[in-house]
């Protein structure tokens, strides 16, 4: 694909990926200790390494900031090898406090105010490479003008599992002021803001400089600030990971950035695009991002498919064989067997629920 040339007031781009997901709805093959962005599901790459990937074609993008579980950075360290990535830094969290800590993490860690961020989760599929780049393309002008800028997906149909993002007056060509951001909506207010027009699923990809983002962290999260910094300035740096310290990160508050900073932030911007986007976030949705067979079916591993129609099959051993059922989940992983059927992949949660104990 053609090269993307920045504007020349424009910094180096710097990847910053969100690795620090549990991926549970995608049980029994996602777990705490292998979520699924380290898993191969849609393709012969990890969700991890695709993202990484994504990066490629754009002139200038900097070495990637991969914030993460302290568990899995071995794991990310071989699988950004593996595909021949740039060694990046890993910046892993002595636990979970949700993204706007995460995104603060890099942004001090980037050691560069004048850094464009682009904040990508780390487990989610974008199949138009040039819509996401020409994306990119179009909000690097306001990221220089100090603006904070979301990527809204162009909703297809009626979501309810999204949140989403209201336009506001136009800045630029396929740019948008944010009106407003909207909780995920029931059937029927989903149903009218597709009618209505003007809104784009909020897919939590961003792009800002570091120094804008650590400016609206001071002026609404000044407390989350405080500990991020004195997280990383007490930071112990072992080769490429970096390990803020625990104490000092335990003080932040736990938000989104979303709440945090974007819904309240006064130059939000939005670029809708259509690029192929899901965030994978059940065994429906991979479902419906596969290449299915001529029977409708979506299978992975050894499996026997005799009048089935309509169902997915995941195993990683044993072999499945199903007959004359239709519209079924199947995913066996180790000594573990998920049935459900298709449309009621949300419940899986029930069952990590129960596993809890």
């Amino acid at each position: 694909m053609p090269a993307i040339e920045q504007p020349s007031t424009t910094p180096a781009i710097v990847p910053v990926i969100l690795s620090g997901g549990s991926g549970t709805r995608l049980w029994p093959v996602s777990r705490p200790e292998r979520p699924k962005q380290l898993l191969a599901l849609t393709g012969e790459e990890t969700m991890l390494q695709l993202t990484a990937l994504r990066m490629e074609g754009i002139v200038g993008s900097g070495r990637p900031i991969i914030v993460a579980n302290t568990a899995h950075a071995a794991m990310i360290e071989e699988q950004l090898s593996a595909v021949g990535l740039p060694d990046g830094l890993i910046v892993l969290e002595p636990f979970g406090r949700n993204t706007a800590p995460a995104i603060a993490l890099a942004a001090i860690a980037a050691n560069d105010p004048a850094a464009a961020l682009l904040v990508m989760p780390s487990d989610h599929v974008i199949t138009d490479l040039p819509a996401f780049h020409a994306a990119i393309a179009k909000a690097l002008p306001l990221v220089s003008d100090g603006w904070l800028v979301t990527f809204g997906i162009e909703p297809d149909a009626p979501e309810t599992g999204y949140g989403y993002i209201r336009m506001g007056d136009a800045l630029a060509a396929g740019v948008n002021k944010v009106a407003s951001f909207v909780e995920k909506p029931n059937a029927d207010r989903a149903a009218a803001m597709l009618a209505e027009g003007g809104y784009a699923w909020n897919a939590g990809i961003f792009l800002f400089r570091a120094d804008a983002f650590l400016a609206a962290l001071a002026q609404f999260q000044p407390d989350m600030l405080t500990a991020i910094q004195a997280s990383v300035d007490g930071a112990v740096r072992e080769g490429s990971r970096l390990f803020p310290d625990a104490e000092a990160f335990a003080a932040s508050p736990s938000d989104s950035i979303d709440y945090a900073i974007m819904e309240r932030a006064e130059k939000v911007a939005c670029v809708p695009v259509a690029m192929g986007w899901s965030d994978v976030g059940s065994w429906d949705s991979l479902h419906a991002i596969s290449a299915p067979d001529a029977a409708g079916n979506t299978v992975r591993g050894d499996v026997l498919a005799l009048g089935a129609s309509r169902c997915l099959v995941h195993t990683d051993g044993p072999r499945v064989a199903l007959v004359d059922v239709e519209d079924l989940i199947v995913v066996v992983s180790g000594a573990d067997i998920l049935i459900l059927p298709r449309g009621k992949a949300q419940e899986v949660r029930r069952v990590t629920d129960a596993l809890k104990g």
